[in-house]
């Protein structure tokens, strides 16, 4: 490649910072607001420290859904084994609910991002969090582009669940 001309991965990290840029935490909703800045306030290895404490916060599946795992929907691109189901409530706050193992901290630290920033928000809501989401979270470096993709393909289970429950405006 002659020199001058940036090389791929360096064109595609320019994009990336710039998308980024334009993306900022006023596009979410307040409590995964609040998450992405705790997040940007650290350095990469306080962030998976953080990382680590949202794993032990993922709450239990309630029993009513512990004995049917048939109710869960397993997102095949995370590495680890990861279940989700969503419910919606009368006043349409949607409930989220995820299933996954101890020993796979990332993905469960990942759920509880996702459960602590959009549990009890309404479809319209949820539905409004950009796709590329995880990004902000500041781990890209430290963590693998395929635990990323994982929980970028949560939000989108989460948020394609939402899309097929919620019932039109009338």
């Amino acid at each position: 490649m002659p020199s001058g001309f940036p090389l791929p991965r360096a064109r595609n990290a320019a994009r990336s910072r710039r998308k980024l840029e334009q993306m900022t935490t006023h596009d979410l909703p307040a409590a995964l607001a609040e998450i992405v800045d705790d997040f940007q306030a650290l350095t990469e290895a306080d962030r998976l420290q953080l990382l680590l404490e949202f794993s032990r916060e993922l709450p239990e599946l309630p029993d009513r859904l512990k004995d049917h795992p048939e109710l869960l929907e397993q997102v095949v691109e995370c590495q680890s084994p990861l279940f989700l189901t969503i419910e919606t409530e009368q006043n349409d706050a949607v409930r989220l609910y995820f299933k996954a193992p101890p020993e796979a901290p990332t993905t469960r630290g990942f759920a509880g991002v996702l459960h602590e920033g959009l549990d009890g928000l309404s479809a319209a809501e949820i539905l409004a969090v950009p796709d590329d989401m995880p990004e902000l979270l500041g781990l890209t470096r430290a963590i693998t582009p395929l635990r990323m993709r994982g929980m970028t393909a949560m939000l989108g289970r989460i948020k394609r669940k939402v899309a097929a429950t919620s019932r039109p405006a009338s």
